[in-house]
């Protein structure tokens, strides 16, 4: 429940303070005083009210002057500020305005029109606070995610720095994984997921030992069996994180083939996610246009053929033929 609204009442006068009190008490809000313009200012400080009414004669520091410092405290400068006056003339209120007063009561008060004033200054007051709150709530969210992903490019940059020959391997599959996602009609946040899977699809690798991450020439039967464990290790390493659980579907299942062969988990067609189906075509065309270690990059036409040739026992056709309108929708090609 809503703590209640926070009225601080501003008059030198007593008698003025308790007619406003009397008016309204039992409506619902707490009620602060001030007798003084630096009290006022003290207790606006400490109390932060939802309106502020302000007699405007009081001796010293009038009304006008209170007004006008709190609009230049920028911890007060929107508390709403009710001038009370028995001034009924425009000269006075031009001048309330120019201090920042937002609206005037005159004396005598009329118990109606008061309560329902002060009532939806409070309510406007209140929701405006909430906005401001939901709008600090989401930038500090957009921050967080920036961070998150900020910290996401950090750990690719560290495999890169680890295995120099798939330099730059990571964020081209990833744009190109992104086209094939919107291109078959996924959307936020399901993009988002997708985006983060594919720059750690390798982050597994991080377990693997260096004589065998960058091994010059072809892996033994046991090397390829320490290989395979790397969508395991990026399971492992990932899963715990909870905003990156919907990202898990690439780095696991990338090594997953059409026909079942694939591994850690043997899945077969539409049991492997689409995620992992759409980046598998993605990281195969990338991985045989590049230099590797061992061998290198195959010629692009060659690389064309194989995928074409793969569908159906490696690749799920259908991602194939995406993978090839996409390539050809885009620019230079």
């Amino acid at each position: 429940m809503a703590a209640p609204s926070i009225v601080l009442i501003v008059d030198d006068n007593p008698i003025g303070r308790e007619t406003l009190e009397d008016l309204l008490y039992g409506q619902g809000y707490t009620l602060a005083f001030a007798a003084d313009g630096p009290e006022a200012l003290q207790q606006a400080a400490a109390l932060t009210p939802d309106v502020i009414l302000l007699d405007v004669m009081m001796p010293g520091m009038d009304g006008f002057e209170v007004c006008r410092r709190l609009r230049a405290d920028p911890h007060l400068a929107e508390v709403p500020v009710v001038m009370v006056t028995a001034l009924d003339d425009s000269e006075s209120r031009l001048r309330g305005l120019e201090a920042g007063a937002d609206d005037f009561i005159s004396k005598p008060f009329k118990r109606a029109e008061l309560r329902a004033r002060v009532k939806t200054i409070t309510r406007l007051n209140r929701y405006r606070s909430l906005l401001e709150e939901r709008a600090a709530l989401q930038h500090a969210h957009e921050e967080l995610i920036a961070s998150y992903d900020a910290t996401i490019e950090g750990w690719v940059h560290a495999l890169d720095l680890r295995d120099k020959e798939t330099e730059g391997h990571s964020l081209r599959v990833t744009e190109m994984t992104i086209r094939m996602a919107r291109a078959a009609g996924t959307t936020e946040p399901e993009l988002t997921a997708i985006r983060r899977g594919a720059l750690l699809h390798d982050i597994g690798k991080l377990g693997i030992p260096d004589a065998i991450l960058l091994k010059p020439g072809p892996l033994t039967e046991e090397e390829w069996a320490i290989m395979h464990q790397h969508p395991r290790y990026a399971y492992d390493m990932l899963a715990p994180i909870a905003y990156l659980q919907p990202a898990l579907a690439i780095p696991y299942c990338h090594h997953e083939k059409w026909d079942g062969t694939g591994y850690p988990c043997g899945l077969a067609g539409s049991a492997i996610p689409l995620a992992a189906r759409l980046f598998a075509v993605v990281d195969v065309w990338d991985a045989l246009r590049s230099d590797r270690p061992y061998r290198r990059g195959w010629p692009e036409h060659e690389v064309l053929a194989y995928l074409r040739a793969q569908a159906g026992t490696h690749f799920d056709p259908w991602a194939v033929e995406l993978f090839f309108q996409v390539l050809e929708a885009m620019p230079g090609k």
